[in-house]
């Protein structure tokens, strides 16, 4: 057998013997980091006609919107403009689902997280 043909060997027998201790990107079965520690369960879904959850939802996303555009926030060493930006995407897809009269808890969910986290790191 040649070098080479041994050393690929090798990785692939290294590899096959790590098994579970290598999770895939999206980290399905793995260790679950809570980031909305802070937020805990959404006030949101306490709401009970779509239209005013829909205008909560849409404050949260103007909120977060107007951070991620600004300089500020932009260029600080604070993650603020990185959550909101997940804000902005979280809650723009929790305005889709109430567009069909949908709420989805998972993103109403991440919505609140998020902009919550975003908040914290500002002050």
């Amino acid at each position: 057998m040649t070098k080479l043909a041994k050393s690929l060997l090798c990785c692939v027998a290294l590899l096959a013997s790590a098994g579970t201790a290598g999770y895939a990107a999206d980290l399905a079965g793995g260790p679950q980091i809570e980031y909305c520690q802070v937020a805990g369960a959404s006030e949101l879904l306490l709401t009970q006609g779509v239209p005013e959850l829909r205008a909560e939802v849409v404050q949260l996303m103007d909120e977060s919107v107007a951070v991620s555009e600004d300089p500020h926030w932009i260029f600080s060493a604070r993650p603020a403009f990185v959550w909101a930006v997940e804000a902005k995407a979280a809650c723009g897809k929790a305005i889709g689902y109430l567009k069909a009269s949908y709420r989805d808890e998972d993103t109403l969910n991440k919505c609140a997280c998020f902009h919550s986290r975003m908040v914290e790191y500002m002050n």
